[in-house]
């Protein structure tokens, strides 16, 4: 889609948008799209023959980075540099995952933040949840994209807005299961319309809340009526465009693996939500699991869709559908380790009813 080359352009699109204006051939940040080696040799003529700086370069090219000035370049070397610490520090760890350098390699913490999670949600409305389990022997593993039921992972942008394309990643999917068809479902309708149903638009909302609104609202419009702009804007919503309803939402007891597992065993993908700590941006590949992630109401900041679940290398996973594109992670997925609420994975999780 257009919207994943929308997403590549420079970070600091919000600062100096008129310096490229004043550069002149002199200037040894002067916007060239050309090759590798001579982003290299730009680089090398504003850091210097430091460490890591042809591993910036590399990386630069790699991502389509394109920094204004001098000044600009090496705020970026240095906040690579760190990261790529950090990356390299976890790495020799020996876990379960591995991280790699990715998109977001030159970007602090905080920006992220800012950028990529919506705010803390309150979760109270899945203390006791209304899923139903039943003697149903599970899969031994489930993986919903074998079943065509899944939609491409999508790419959220600079907007806070993970809780939408958590909602319509289940919506679709549920809609692809009823009436076996795949469709791509409105992020923006939502960032813009669901306000009254206590969320945020670009900072933040939850699932739950929004198929709330979806129900009361009289349906989702699909993304070709409603297109995603990645910003908040004013609700433009046409019940002539709707193209799916939620009847009800079921919501999974707050912590409760075992009704989670037997909902995406047996039922379809789920939303789920749980909390992204520093490192988990530079995710790669393997079972990811953390000591410094919490997993209470009060902690999740990121929504998701689960999709599956199986074992690696003996440990076991939930199979998870991001939405920072299809370039970040494993094709766009990751796997959560199962069985420890871990980082809250089951703390905020709910799936639609469609009709």
């Amino acid at each position: 889609m257009a919207r994943s080359a929308l997403f590549s352009f420079t970070l600091l699109l919000l600062c100096c948008a008129a310096a490229a204006s004043s550069f002149d051939d002199a200037n040894p940040i002067k916007m060239v799209s050309d090759g590798l080696r001579e982003l290299e040799a730009q680089v090398l003529q504003v850091v210097g023959q430091t460490r890591h700086a042809l591993s910036f370069a590399r990386f630069a090219h790699r991502h389509g980075k394109r920094y204004e000035t001098a000044e600009e370049m090496k705020l970026r070397f240095g906040i690579f540099s760190e990261n790529l610490k950090l990356i390299r520090s976890i790495n020799k760890k020996g876990l379960a995952y591995k991280l790699g350098v990715n998109h977001f390699a030159d970007w602090t913490w905080e920006e992220f933040k800012t950028h990529r999670l919506g705010a803390a949600q309150n979760c109270s409305a899945t203390l006791k949840g209304n899923h139903e389990l039943t003697d149903a022997v599970l899969p031994e593993t489930k993986d919903w994209r074998e079943e065509g039921i899944v939609t491409p992972v999508k790419n959220q942008g600079r907007c806070g807005s993970c809780w939408t394309f958590s909602t319509t990643g289940s919506l679709e999917a549920a809609y692809a299961q009823a009436f076996g068809k795949n469709i791509s479902l409105s992020e923006q309708q939502l960032v813009d319309c669901a306000g009254a149903f206590n969320n945020f638009g670009c900072h933040g909302g939850l699932p739950s809340q929004a198929f709330e609104y979806i129900k009361y609202n009289g349906g989702l419009e699909t993304e070709e009526a409603y297109p995603y702009t990645a910003k908040d804007g004013e609700c433009k919503f046409s019940a002539e465009n709707v193209a799916t309803q939620v009847l009800d939402s079921v919501n999974i007891t707050l912590g409760a693996e075992d009704e989670l597992k037997h909902a995406v065993g047996l039922v379809r993908p789920v939303s789920v939500a749980y909390q992204v700590v520093n490192d988990f941006r530079f995710y790669n590949k393997g079972v990811y699991t953390s000591d410094t992630c919490g997993n209470t109401p009060s902690d999740v900041n990121h929504a998701v869709v689960a999709v599956g679940y199986g074992v690696e290398d003996g440990v076991p996973y939930w199979l998870i559908k991001n939405s920072w594109g299809a370039d970040w992670g494993d094709h766009g997925y990751f796997k959560m380790e199962l069985g420890k609420n871990m980082c809250g994975v089951a703390t905020c999780a709910s799936y639609p009813i469609v009709a």
